[in-house]
């Protein structure tokens, strides 16, 4: 049983790519993970847990430590279980190309009550309403300069304006992210100013469209060394999470595991926060080009 739990943010710094491990279709050699009954981008909670081993590998943690934490290595002859768990990472809001201001942060009603269920399994305050679905063809937004002849442009959609304020419950949510999901500090000001101020509500299904066919799709090509030029069949397509996505997961720790360890479940959640709170983790593939960067942020109850 976990006796101490957290809810992290997974903003991205960088395209992400966790790897689903099968082609679809043909077309996309190495898709994302993905949810099977929404579509959503997910990020497996066993793929965070390992980057964050990493984090404290690298990162200072004394080896008995890590072990205690996040359970000894394979082949370890001293079997027991991590005190340390990661759920599943699961999208909260998703940037979406826009006519006006570069981009926004579309969100849906269904991802803002996963996220809501989520504090409130973790014990956190989570102080509004989840917003009720636009009119078809609307979309519910605050910034009056989103808009181009009375309509939010956003790829190829144009939707009618559902005008919200600061005390209606998109400006509520929009507000509570802006505090939440990225650290405090001055870096992050400038996001943090546009996502309070450039959150859209969309329909589930309009977001299920953007999370599926908005996502970068990179080609790769191997080149053989000895001509220089690509090999036969050495073109590949790898998807990817673009920067500024914003997921959320939860962190959970019981007291060690190990005979003869004495750290509590508070003590084993210190020591993880220590290491991973405001902190850039790589996780997923890609890594020596740069991809798979998330800016970690931790919420208190």
């Amino acid at each position: 049983m976990f006796q101490e739990k957290r809810v992290l943010f997974w903003y991205a710094a960088s395209p992400v790519h966790m790897g689903a491990g099968t082609a679809v279709g043909g077309l996309i050699d190495n898709p994302i993970q993905r949810e099977v009954h929404t579509g959503h981008p997910v990020l497996a909670g066993s793929g965070l847990k390992g980057a964050l081993r990493e984090v404290a590998e690298s990162g200072g943690m004394a080896r008995d430590d890590v072990d205690v934490v996040f359970g000894p290595p394979s082949g370890n002859s001293e079997l027991h279980a991590g005190a340390l768990s990661v759920s599943d990472g699961q999208i909260v809001a998703f940037p979406v190309r826009a006519l006006r201001q570069a981009f926004v942060w579309v969100t849906c009603p269904t991802a803002l009550a996963r996220l809501k269920r989520l504090l409130t399994l973790a014990g956190a305050e989570a102080d509004w309403d989840v917003p009720e679905e636009p009119a078809p063809d609307s979309a519910k937004l605050r910034n009056p300069e989103l808009l181009s002849n009375d309509k939010l442009v956003l790829e190829a959609f144009a939707y009618n304006a559902d005008m919200e304020q600061d005390t209606t419950p998109l400006g509520q949510v929009a507000n509570w992210l802006a505090k939440n999901a990225l650290p405090d500090t001055e870096e992050y000001g400038h996001f943090r100013e546009r996502l309070m101020k450039n959150l859209v509500l969309v329909r589930d299904e309009d977001f299920g469209h953007f999370v599926r066919f908005s996502t970068s799709v990179e080609p790769h090509v191997r080149i053989n060394d000895d001509t220089g030029t690509a090999d036969d069949g050495g073109l590949f397509y790898t998807e990817n999470l673009p920067p500024e996505t914003i997921m959320v997961s939860m962190l959970m720790a019981s007291q060690a595991r190990r005979e003869g360890a004495e750290q509590s479940a508070a003590d084993i959640m210190t020591k993880a926060l220590e290491i991973v709170d405001g902190k850039v983790v790589q996780i997923g593939g890609d890594a020596t080009t740069g991809r798979g960067l998330m800016i970690v942020n931790a919420i208190t109850a």
